[in-house]
C-alpha cells in the first residue's frame, strides 16, 4: 500500500477536519526538529566532507535525542514527526538518488571493472554470512552493515531500512559503524595507494569499490589526485546501482510464506515501488532531459532526506542502547571492510589494474 501524509481513515471512519489539523500539528514540531538537523548538517559536510551530510545527520539526532529523550520518543513532544519523517521520505530520497546515476555510466565502467566490482561484492556478501554466524549477530544488524559496507553506505543502509523496518537502534548503530571505517578508509587509502605504487584510476577503482559513502569515496580520490576522483566517483555510482537487487532480494525473501507453503506471490508483486521509480530516474538521467543544474540540485535535495530520516533515526539513540549493542557489530564492520580492501586489490592486481 502506497503511503502518504494521512491515510484519510482511521478504524475504517474518515477522519474529520478537526482531526486532520491535530495531527499537523502534532507532527510540526518533530518535522521542524528533523529538517533543522538536516540543514546544519547539509551546512557542515561542506567543512567536513569526510563524513558527509547523513552521517553528520546522524550524530546531531543522536545528541539531541540523549539531551530531551523523553520528547523524542512517539509520546513526546516531537515523536509523532520524527516517525513521520523516519516512514516516509526514504523512498523519496532514493528514488532522487538515482537522477545522479545516468544508466550509460553505469554500462561504460561497469564493462570495464565488472570483474572488480562483482567479485568483490560476492567476497563481501560471503564474509559478513561467515562472520556475522560467527559473531552471533542479530540478522538485521548484519544485513544493515553488510549492505552499507559492500553496496553504498548511507545510502543502502536506507535503502534495506525501507524494505525490511527494522529496529531503530540497529539502523543508527549500523550507520555508526559505516561512519568508523569511512573515516578510517579516507585516511588510510590514500597513503597505501601510493605506497602501492597504483596509478589514478587504479586507485579511484580501489576507493569507489571498498570505501563506503560517496563523499568519502571522493575525498579519498581528492587526496590522491584529480583523475583518482573523478574515476572513484564513477565507480561508486556504478556500484550504487546494486541498491536495486538488494531492496528486490530483501523485499521478496521477507515476503516468503512459512516453510512447507508453496504458493508464493508473483515476483513483480515484490519489487518495491521506490525501487522502480529508481531505475526509472536512472534511465531519466542518462536521456540529458534534466538540465545539469536541475540535477545537481535535485542530487542535493535526495542527500538533504537522508540527512532527515537519518537525524530522526539518530533521537532514538540513548547510551543505553549504544552500550546493549557491544562492540560485535563494530568488529564485524572492521572485518568486512578489510575483506572488501583486500578481494579488490586482489582482484585488480590480477585483471592488470595497477
Amino acid at each position: 500500500m502506497t503511503s502518504s501524509l494521512f491515510s484519510g481513515y482511521r478504524c475504517g471512519h474518515p477522519f474529520t477536519k478537526v482531526e486532520v489539523v491535530n495531527e499537523v500539528y502534532r507532527r510540526i514540531p518533530g518535522l521542524v526538529l528533523a529538517a533543522g538537523l538536516a540543514t546544519t548538517a547539509t551546512l557542515l559536510a561542506t567543512v567536513l566532507p569526510v563524513a558527509g551530510a547523513p552521517v553528520l545527520a546522524l550524530v546531531a539526532g543522536a545528541a539531541a535525542g540523549m539531551r530531551a529523550e523523553t520528547q523524542m520518543v512517539d509520546s513526546g513532544r516531537f515523536g509523532p514527526g520524527l516517525a513521520w519523517v523516519r516512514q516516509h521520505l526514504l523512498g523519496a530520497a532514493i528514488v532522487l538518488l538515482g537522477l545522479g546515476l545516468p544508466m550509460h555510466a553505469v554500462v561504460t565502467v561497469g564493462r570495464e571493472t565488472a570483474v572488480v566490482l562483482l567479485g568483490t561484492l560476492c567476497a563481501g556478501a560471503v564474509a559478513a554470512v561467515i562472520v556475522g554466524r560467527l559473531l552471533g549477530m542479530h540478522r538485521e544488524s548484519t544485513i544493515l552493515i553488510a549492505a552499507g559496507t559492500t553496496i553504498c553506505g548511507a545510502s543502502a543502509i536506507a535503502a534495506a531500512t525501507a524494505v525490511m523496518k527494522p529496529d531503530r537502534e540497529r539502523v543508527a548503530y549500523a550507520l555508526g559503524t559505516i561512519f568508523v571505517f569511512n573515516v578510517t578508509a579516507v585516511l588510510a587509502y590514500p597513503p597505501l595507494g601510493r605506497a602501492l605504487g597504483m596509478s589514478e584510476e587504479a586507485f579511484g577503482l580501489w576507493a569507489g569499490t571498498a570505501i563506503n559513502d560517496t563523499s568519502s569515496v571522493f575525498a579519498a580520490g581528492i587526496a590522491f589526485g584529480p583523475v583518482a576522483a573523478s574515476f572513484a566517483v564513477i565507480v561508486k555510482l556504478v556500484r550504487s546501482l546494486m541498491i536495486v537487487p538488494l531492496c528486490v532480494g530483501l523485499h521478496y525473501a521477507g515476503s516468503r510464506p512459512a516453510a512447507g507453503s508453496y504458493a508464493q506471490a508473483p515476483l513483480w508483486r515484490s519489487i518495491p515501488l521506490f525501487v522502480v521509480l529508481f531505475l526509472a530516474a536512472s534511465v531519466v538521467a542518462g536521456t540529458g532531459v534534466l538540465p545539469p543544474a536541475w540535477t545537481t540540485h535535485l542530487t542535493t535535495l535526495s542527500s538533504w532526506l537522508v540527512a532527515a530520516v537519518l537525524a530522526a533515526i539518530g533521537t532514538s539513540l540513548t547510551w543505553r542502547r549504544l552500550r546493549a549493542a557491544g562492540s560485535r557489530p563494530l568488529l564485524f564492520g572492521g572485518i568486512l571492510a578489510a575483506v572488501l580492501a583486500l578481494s579488490a586489490l586482489t582482484l585488480q592486481l590480477l585483471t592488470g589494474w595497477r
